[in-house]
């Protein structure tokens, strides 16, 4: 079973228009969908009146896992400070995807395994894994 983890970026675009096509990550049987508190805060701070409650509906199938504030990433992948805590947080919860829109900042590692975590725009991840749906 894939565990997803879903950058801010994933969680605001499912929770910003109703029939957004990343909720199809949410009808997936086959994945178990991880964030952080640090992500949901950051989509939080950019989301209004029902789109707030699009996202609360979201996260009822969303595990929150721990911050991991003291976690090394390997040297390999050169991120802002603002993304260290995703990622962080991705590896300690033990996922096997970083799910991001982010191309300006994990752009450069698409498709790459950064500790153990397979970073992936979620078209991609969408694409890939259409087939066992």
């Amino acid at each position: 079973m894939d565990r997803l983890f879903l950058d801010a970026n994933v969680l605001f675009s499912a929770a910003y228009r109703e029939g957004s096509p990343l909720r199809r990550l949410w009808d997936r049987q086959d994945a178990e969908l991880l964030t952080s508190g640090y992500a949901v805060h950051e989509t939080e701070r950019h989301l209004q009146g029902d789109q707030i409650a699009r996202l609360a509906e979201l996260l009822k199938r969303v595990r929150i896992v721990a911050e991991a504030p003291d976690r090394p990433l390997p040297r390999s992948v050169a991120l802002r400070v603002k993304d260290v805590p995703i990622l962080a947080a991705a590896v300690a919860g033990g996922a096997t995807h970083l799910i991001t829109g982010d191309r300006r900042d994990f752009g450069p590692h698409f498709g790459q395994m950064a500790a153990g975590v397979l970073i992936v725009p979620p078209r991609d991840y969408l694409a890939a894994t259409k087939r066992r749906c």
